[in-house]
């Protein structure tokens, strides 16, 4: 839960400006557009004036249909100085993406739950414990508004499913969570909809990239970790569009003795983006950081120059010292 102190520093801010740009990390994910979606409404709310922006690109079947309400560039320049900027689900500029903010002098408010996020300065609230980014958002919303509306409990169930892989990440000490869950689901936010959203609407090209993935799946360390790869060639063969890197990391996580999954795209000819995955006690954040990424312990992500075949060895050479 978050406190009093953080809410008393979200009122300070939000009071602070009469206009606020709101912007979450390049290629967003559920909880990254729920967190700027409310979190937009919550603003307004308020009487804010709001700026939606996002990089993107929106990759994931489940995120597209939201792609049309964010603006890809600040075009208000003439009037900086009455905007805050909101930055949500990651804790800097640099997660951003090309977006025409980063070089702008922005007084910035930070809300995020990574494990590799820096809370060392002020106005912000980050909290590796929350399960999403949404969840702190939430709180937030109720304690501002009394209670959350029925398009906000359904973005904000929408983006808590997504970081709690529907609620199959949470421990045994998540009863705050599944009550917050709760009071979305009494505003009008639906589990079986929100599940379909999540899961459905998949592509026949990306069933077959998948199976590819699959297949360039390699285990190492005594079947500890599994590095499996998608190339240039299988990308313009399969299409990005629908990707499912979820499906793909439960179907290796279920594999008996696993403990880490590596998954690395070649974006471009110098560019590979790395998603990690791990249970319980293997903390990959620590991994990913090393190749100028984060995240979670048990979920993180990394982009970086880099091509597939030189990179899998460095990544062997990391978990070496964790595995």
């Amino acid at each position: 839960m978050i406190s009093k102190r953080n809410i008393s520093d979200f009122f300070r801010f939000i009071d602070s400006h009469s206009a606020f740009v709101i912007a979450g990390h390049k290629e967003p994910d559920g909880d990254c557009i729920a967190s700027c979606l409310a979190l937009d409404e919550l603003l307004r709310l308020k009487g804010k004036k709001t700026v939606l922006l996002s990089a993107g690109p929106f990759k994931k079947t489940e995120t597209k249909a939201y792609e049309h309400l964010f603006k890809t560039e600040f075009d208000d320049i003439q009037n900086i100085t009455d905007y805050g900027l909101f930055i949500t689900d990651c804790s800097s500029k640099d997660r951003i993406g090309e977006l025409n903010i980063a070089k702008l002098d922005f007084d910035t408010f930070i809300i995020d739950h990574h494990k590799t996020s820096d809370s060392s300065g002020g106005n912000c609230i980050i909290d590796a414990s929350a399960p999403a980014a949404a969840y702190i958002v939430q709180q937030l919303f109720e304690a501002v508004h009394g209670e959350v509306t029925k398009t906000a409990a359904e973005i904000l169930f929408f983006g808590l499913s997504t970081d709690s892989g529907f609620f199959r990440f949470l421990e045994s000490n998540s009863a705050d969570v599944f009550m917050a869950a709760s009071r979305l689901i009494s505003k009008g936010a639906n589990p079986k909809k929100t599940y379909n959203l999540m899961t459905g609407g998949k592509s026949f090209s990306s069933r077959k990239l998948l199976g590819k993935q699959l297949d360039h799946a390699e285990a190492y360390f005594d079947g500890k970790l599994i590095i499996t790869y998608e190339t240039m060639e299988d990308t313009l063969a399969y299409g990005q569009n629908g990707r499912d890197s979820d499906a793909l990391y439960q179907n290796l996580l279920a594999i008996e003795g696993v403990e880490a999954i590596v998954n690395i795209r070649q974006e471009t000819e110098e560019q590979c983006t790395i998603g990690f995955r791990s249970r319980e006690q293997v903390d990959v954040s620590s991994v990913a950081s090393c190749f100028g990424g984060g995240g979670h312990k048990n979920a993180s992500g990394a982009s970086c120059k880099a091509v597939i075949k030189e990179l899998i060895p460095q990544i062997l050479q990391e978990f070496q010292k964790i595995l």
